[in-house]
Formats: structure tokens, sequence, C-alpha cells
């Protein structure tokens, strides 16, 4: 009657086997023991060495691998549209300052190419300070060169705003406009 108000209860009850002991079963299968076939000889070649692959972690004191110039490319590349919108400004901001100026044009051309030369060196020297104080000092991996493009954005515009101010009839038109 137990079993019926009990419904979770096992029904048979298993006797534990003595400590040690075995009790032997039909078939030659043993409760908790694996089976293993025919008996083998003992294992006598070396488990093989297998190398360890780059994880792209790596070890402590090892070199970062090489990354194809493909990649390293790409991550100037990003970014490029600050340099591009400040390239485009300065030309823009030169090329009134160059024509207001009137007469010969190879005085102002040659000012363009030695300050677009500049703002190169400036991005040079903006992605090698990036890489001694992100990469080396701090351990940061970059993955663009948003930080150079834009301090050479910021060069670039500044640079234009300067031709501009060269420029006697903006000056006197921003005058008239801020009301100065």
């Amino acid at each position: 009657m137990a079993d019926q108000t009990q419904p979770w209860a096992e029904r048979t009850v298993e006797v534990p086997p003595q400590a040690g002991v075995v009790p032997p079963q039909r078939d030659g299968f043993r409760r908790g023991v694996a089976s293993v076939g025919e008996p083998r000889a003992p294992r006598t070649e070396p488990f093989p060495v297998v190398e360890q692959a780059p994880t792209g972690t790596g070890w402590p004191g090892e070199p970062a691998p090489r990354r194809p110039m493909s990649w390293h490319l790409a991550q100037l590349r990003r970014g490029g549209e600050w340099s591009t919108a400040g390239a485009l400004f300065a030309f823009v901001c030169w090329g009134i300052w160059a024509i207001s100026g009137g007469g010969n044009l190879t005085g102002p051309f040659l000012i363009l190419v030695l300050s677009l030369l500049v703002a190169v060196g400036l991005f040079a020297l903006s992605r090698l300070l990036g890489r001694v104080v992100l990469e080396r000092q701090l351990g940061r991996v970059r993955r663009s060169a948003r930080g150079a493009h834009l301090v050479t954005a910021v060069f670039l515009v500044g640079l234009g705003v300067a031709w501009l101010q060269q420029t006697e009839w903006v000056v006197s038109a921003w005058n008239w406009i801020s009301g100065h």
C-alpha cells in the first residue's frame, strides 16, 4: 500500500554490492566496468608533438605577427574623409587667396605644395606619436588612422582660414556681416 500513496518511491530495492566485489553479470557484462575488447600490447611509440598554433594573442615577449601591406593601407584609409574634407577646404581657400592676389600663380602654387607637404608630415608625426603612446606605452591596438586624419584636417582648415584672412575682400565682407 505504500506504493500507492507514494508514486515517486522506487518499487524495487537494490542491495549495494560489497566493497571490492563486483557480481558477475550475464554475457560478460559487469556493471561499472568498461569493456576493452581484446587485450592490447603496451604503447611503444611516443605521442605526437603538436606545434603551438598562433592564436593572435601571442606569447609574452614574442613579436607581433606580421600583417600584409594591404592591411596597413586599409588601416590608413579609415578616417581619410577628414583629411580629404580639410584638403578640399584648404584648396578652395587657397584658390580664393591666389586669384585675389593677381599676377603670377607660381609663388602661390609653390606655397600650396609646401603646405600640403607639411600636412603630410603632420599626418606622419601623428601616426608615429600614436604608435609610441597608444601601442607601445598603453598596449592598445590601433584599428584606424582617424586621429591622425583629424589632426591633419584641423591643420588644413586652419591653413585655409589663414589664407582667407589674407584676402582683403573676404575680410571686409566678414567685418560687414559681423558688424565690426
